[in-house]
């Protein structure tokens, strides 16, 4: 099993004038630990869902503060988890990916889905189509940044969907992750999201509950009907990384994760307690990240 770093907020102490320097250190030290994907989450407004404070705590835009992550790690892949696939239209978005990996060294990650969080949108005055639309847009979207990924240079011949339309998608310099930088499609819904999983993406992004087995046998039998390999597709879930005071919680988040590998899970992304305090991520390094490897 590996381990993956979410950070969802930056509500941390010192304020804004010490949020670079403090991210600068969370990410060194979580590089340092042997965590192997730094991801952020794409919010504009902190998510109520997080508990810290909603709308009006610290949020960072996703993609600028990967940029920022990128030039202070050397190793780690890096994402954001998960894109909401109305805030950017897909030859931007692939562009942004693009440039991501090739300054990276070829690190980035599409983490991509349909949103959650109308009431950011509306606030700050960007797109977010009913649910059914934006499963579609999704879907093209997938479609559109896989064919500026194509070749040495893109595919240059017209898109045209019903949602996105790329007159030339050119994308130069071209990624350096061939055939393309992974794609993950976040989501657990077996009507439509993981037929989405199954017919283009890289990796999935499930909910942690003990209905994950019956999902992945979902998506095993939908890998066979597209003509793909489903041991392919990476499996990830979220989770929250709590290893308590002076690692006293350590036996018990191993537990958890023993019980997500048991359904199947190869890969966790987790945000963790405490982490702009540094310790906690020492922790998982010595204790967490070594135990379950070999899961």
């Amino acid at each position: 099993m590996k381990l993956g770093l979410h950070i969802p907020s930056t509500t941390w102490e010192g304020g804004p004038g010490r949020l670079g320097p403090t991210l600068i250190e969370i990410v060194e030290a979580a590089e340092a630990a042997g965590f192997d994907t730094i991801d952020v989450t794409d919010h504009l407004w902190a998510h109520p869902i997080l508990g810290t404070g909603g709308p009006e705590a610290s949020q960072v835009e996703a993609y600028t503060s990967l940029g920022f992550i990128a030039a202070r790690t050397r190793r780690v892949r890096l994402m954001a988890l998960a894109t909401a696939v109305s805030y950017r239209q897909a030859g931007l978005l692939a562009k942004m990916v693009t440039t991501l990996d090739v300054l990276s060294g070829g690190r980035a990650m599409l983490g991509i889905g349909v949103g959650d969080y109308p009431e950011e949108a509306h606030g700050l005055g960007l797109p977010f189509l009913p649910l059914g639309e934006r499963f579609a847009l999704l879907e093209e979207t997938v479609q559109a940044c896989l064919r500026m990924w194509e070749g040495e240079r893109g595919d240059e011949r017209p898109f045209r969907g019903e949602y996105v339309r790329l007159e030339c998608p050119l994308n130069l310099p071209q990624s350096l992750s061939r055939p393309h930088p992974p794609i993950l499609i976040a989501g657990s819904g077996e009507r439509r999201t993981l037929p989405l999983v199954a017919r283009y993406a890289d990796a999935c992004n499930l909910r942690p509950s003990p209905e994950i087995p019956r999902r992945l046998d979902l998506l095993r039998r939908l890998c066979e009907q597209e003509g793909r390999d489903y041991d392919a597709i990476e499996k990830t879930a979220p989770f929250g990384f709590d290893v308590g005071m002076g690692g006293s919680k350590v036996g018990d988040l191993l537990d958890q994760l023993r019980w997500l590998a048991s359904m199947g899970v190869e890969t966790v992304f987790g945000w963790v307690v405490g982490v702009d305090h540094i310790t906690p991520l020492e922790v998982m390094g010595r204790e967490v990240i070594p135990a379950v490897a070999d899961l």
